[in-house]
């Protein structure tokens, strides 16, 4: 098992960061160009999640990332140290008076691109993706 873990300051270039290391290492399990799109757009929507949402830029916080790859799977973890949310208060990115929002539809997208996606936000501690 090959493992990365950084500690990312709550800036968007952490999100840069991030991608990049995660496609480094998707890169070796043979996904093919789009697939390798798709993951590489769901690790960067859930790191803007964590350094805008989550931890709110700040200087104080940081956003922690982990990727456990094996010959044939990779898992990204990501870590905000925020106040947490309740997933069930977010707004449905397909209802009618929502489809021309300009935000609101990371984690659908997220959801899509990847095989397997768990959130779990705890309040006062932060949330959690694992893709």
């Amino acid at each position: 098992m090959d493992e990365t873990h950084e500690t990312l300051n709550s800036e968007l270039e952490s999100v840069d960061r991030a991608e990049e290391l995660a496609l480094g290492k998707a890169q070796s399990l043979g996904l093919d160009e789009d697939e390798l799109v798709h993951f590489g757009m769901a690790v960067r929507e859930c790191m803007v999640n964590a350094v805008v949402h989550g931890n709110r830029y700040s200087h104080d916080k940081k956003v922690h990332l982990d990727i456990e790859r094996s010959p044939e799977r990779i898992i990204v973890t990501i870590r905000d140290e925020g106040s947490g949310f309740d997933p069930d208060s977010l707004p449905d990115p397909l209802a009618p008076e929502n489809l021309m929002r300009q935000s609101g539809r990371g984690l659908l997208l997220t959801r899509t691109f990847v095989d397997e996606f768990s959130l779990n936000s705890r309040p006062g501690t932060g949330t959690e993706v694992r893709l």
